[in-house]
């Protein structure tokens, strides 16, 4: 972060109280960020899959050499704030969840095992499959609680115009708070790393954008 930082403009800080006391501050206003279509070209960049204990820094450190750059990884890919952007690990985010949930419970009941015991989202899954070719569709539908409960899974065949005989099959889920807890924490889960080659003149282009001299 020091390295990062270090690119910023400075800006004289007079304490309201103390007008004798002036200080040169860094202005933590200012922002860099990667511009969209340079983010959206596959020659530049890596797909990557987060794992538990990674961190913007431990990946900088291992793919760029230095941890002071994760500031790459987290502009390639809009994450301002890493502590609610970056995935939990399992144990956090089970202590997430509980947290998040106890006021919902029971007494004696854990926030974790309400959520974990209880519907947030009901579903009506429609699968299309033409027998003779094996092409397959998948639709999901978010339905509300009614809806769902009127809905029959059922398994039909039917002809279409074109001749051909499709399956259709209807089912239905449901997601626990907790499965859309888990849902929601993988959103990240894929990223996009630029690659080490591209590093110094994204560097450069820091430097530039902020007037750095």
């Amino acid at each position: 972060m020091a390295e990062y930082f270090s690119f910023f403009p400075k800006t004289i800080y007079e304490q309201e109280l103390d007008q004798s006391s002036i200080d040169v501050v860094t202005n933590l206003v200012s922002r860099f960020t990667f511009e969209k279509k340079f983010k959206e070209n596959t020659s530049v960049f890596q797909k990557y899959d987060i794992v538990d204990g990674d961190t913007p820094e431990s990946i900088a450190y291992k793919l760029y050499g230095s941890a002071e750059k994760h500031w790459i990884v987290l502009s390639m890919n809009d994450i301002v704030d890493p502590q609610y952007d970056w995935p939990l690990d399992q144990i956090t985010l089970g202590n997430f969840v509980n947290s998040k949930y106890t006021a919902n419970a029971n007494v004696g009941q854990s926030g974790l095992s309400w959520a974990q015991s209880n519907i947030h989202s009901y579903y009506k899954i429609e699968k299309r499959t033409t027998i003779s070719t094996g092409d397959y569709k998948e639709d999901t539908i978010e339905l509300d609680a009614n809806t769902y409960a009127n809905v029959a899974a059922t398994t039909t065949t039917v002809t279409v115009p074109n001749g051909k005989q499709v399956k259709i099959e209807v089912l239905k889920n449901v997601k626990t708070y907790y499965e859309y807890e888990i849902d929601y924490n993988e959103r990240n889960r894929t990223i996009n790393l630029l690659k080490p080659e591209f590093v110094n003149a994204s560097t450069d282009e820091l430097k530039r954008v902020l007037g750095f001299r």
